[in-house]
């Protein structure tokens, strides 16, 4: 069931180096969403001054037009070929699923979170269009396979050696917090309200719920999976080398 990354969505090549001219936001205010808020109020760089690099990662159109694109220092004026390439040397060992039965708006923050974390792969399952809103076009850096049942997803995860864990707060769901994660594992979420699905519950190797203290029942979907994917950072994760940006 794998799809090349291409294959779930294709853009024109610099679509996230700036916004149209009627979304700009005038200099005074900046978005709720803004990637770099105590930055300057505009992201990245201009025009490269002086003689240009050579390599093949370079990008001429970056390099003199300017690099707009929400992305570390590392990677300006790069290709989206050179930067994902780069990536995938590093990448980490866990995966993270979701369901995606509505539509659920949560994907797109959920894909975010698996690019600022270096997840190995996003699977999504059931419908093959998603909501892309909320990836920030992260999405073009990250691999993205389609499986159109959560069986399907497990038969790909086990041939490979990787354990599926679903997360959710259900009965008999072990805490998260004090599981020793593997390091191949692939994180399953439901749909925003329902959760996982019966066919999820009974693929999972296992359940795992998170620890709330407030009076909700539970937590949104996209932050569930950016706990779950920290927590295996933090166990497995070489988070004093260079490789860990802080901002």
């Amino acid at each position: 069931m794998r799809d090349h990354p291409d294959d779930l969505g294709r853009d024109e090549r610099h679509r996230d180096e700036a916004p149209p001219p009627e979304a700009t936001t005038p200099p005074e205010e900046r978005a709720p969403y803004d990637p770099m808020p105590h930055g300057r109020p505009e992201v990245g760089v201009g025009p490269w001054e002086g003689p240009w690099p050579e390599g093949p990662q370079w990008d001429p159109v970056l390099l003199a037009e300017g690099d707009r694109r929400n992305v570390v220092d590392r990677y300006r004026y790069w290709t989206l070929e050179a930067v994902r390439a780069d990536l995938d040397t590093r990448r980490h060992d866990f995966h993270v699923a979701i369901e995606n039965w509505q539509h659920d708006f949560n994907i797109g923050t959920v894909v975010r979170s698996a690019n600022a974390f270096l997840a190995a792969e996003v699977h999504i399952v059931g419908n093959r269009r998603w909501n892309r809103r909320g990836a920030m076009v992260t999405d073009r850096y990250q691999h993205l396979r389609h499986h159109g049942s959560v069986p399907d997803l497990a038969a790909d995860l086990h041939a490979r050696g990787v354990a599926l864990w679903g997360v959710d707060n259900l009965p008999g769901s072990l805490p998260l917090e004090t599981a020793a994660l593997p390091r191949r594992v692939c994180f399953l979420f439901g749909q925003e309200g329902p959760g996982l699905s019966e066919q999820a519950r009974e693929a999972c190797d296992a359940t795992f719920s998170i620890a709330q203290f407030g009076s909700t029942r539970s937590i949104n979907a996209s932050a569930a999976a950016a706990i779950a994917m920290h927590t295996w950072v933090v166990q497995h994760a070489d988070l004093a080398g260079e490789d860990a940006w802080r901002g």
